[in-house]
């Protein structure tokens, strides 16, 4: 069940809570992917469902930045001010060419699929060898799940463990998490003054029972394939037997 590109939108730029809920997520993914990185490297990064609140550090960075977003949920257009770049897209069939992308962000993307593997297997497609891909999903355990008042109330969240198995099924290698969203889903002042502190008390807490969302950053590993046989020829005997007519047998000298 995919919400609307205009609740979303709403949630992420006309609330307090959608503002805090953006930065908390935004700091854990920059944690991981710096936005220098996508400088050094020229990366081209893209963002699925509705991430494009989370591409905007990487915007002056990286070589390429892509907004996908799903023909259900439907489009805008972002970033505001700039040249448009997120685009309409079926949910299976993303118009990107196949191993472009070399960091991808999903964000109310997976929960909110009818088939989350077969889109796992689309991410796994535009990512380049070696490419990393962060999915971000509701934390099944977190306060943020069962409450219908923000957008990470819908769909279906997960555990940790449950992502893991099923990136593992496509093919990815998980390699880190994080998790963020420690302050309550509330709108009440207090709770949005001190969202800063709760998440860096949540950062040091074991576990992610708190967390909002749990995000997972996994790799594409491709094995280069197998040559049968020596896998390199010697093109011209050796020449230290350049010259010799056959065997020669050995003479003992005799004074």
């Amino acid at each position: 069940m995919h919400l609307d590109v205009v609740d979303l939108r709403n949630f992420y730029y006309r609330t307090q809570l959608g503002r805090a809920a953006q930065k908390a997520i935004r700091d854990r993914l920059t944690g991981l992917w710096p936005p220098t990185q996508a400088l050094n490297a020229g990366l081209t990064v893209a963002g699925y469902g509705f991430a494009v609140p989370m591409l905007r550090p990487y915007l002056e960075n990286a070589r390429r930045v892509i907004g996908l977003m799903p023909a259900e949920q439907g489009v805008m257009p972002w970033p505001a001010g700039m040249p448009n770049v997120s685009l309409l897209c079926d949910e299976l069939h993303w118009p990107l060419e196949t191993g472009m992308v070399d960091r991808l962000v999903v964000l109310h993307g997976l929960e909110a699929s009818d088939n989350p593997d077969l889109l796992l297997e689309e991410c796994w497609r535009v990512l380049g060898p070696g490419g990393r891909a962060v999915l971000i999903v509701p934390n099944r355990s977190g306060l943020w799940a069962p409450r219908e008042t923000t957008p990470f109330g819908f769909g279906r969240p997960y555990t940790l463990s449950q992502l893991d198995t099923q990136v593992r099924r496509i093919g990815f290698v998980p390699e880190r998490h994080e998790a963020a969203l420690y302050i309550p889903p509330s709108h009440r002042r207090f709770w949005l003054r001190s969202a800063a502190m709760w998440e860096r008390l949540g950062a040091r807490l074991p576990g992610l029972l708190a967390a909002g969302v749990v995000l997972l950053e996994v790799s594409k590993q491709v094995q280069a394939p197998r040559r049968p046989g020596i896998g390199a020829k010697v093109r011209r005997p050796l020449s230290v037997l350049e010259g010799v007519a056959g065997p020669v047998a050995g003479r003992m000298s005799r004074r």
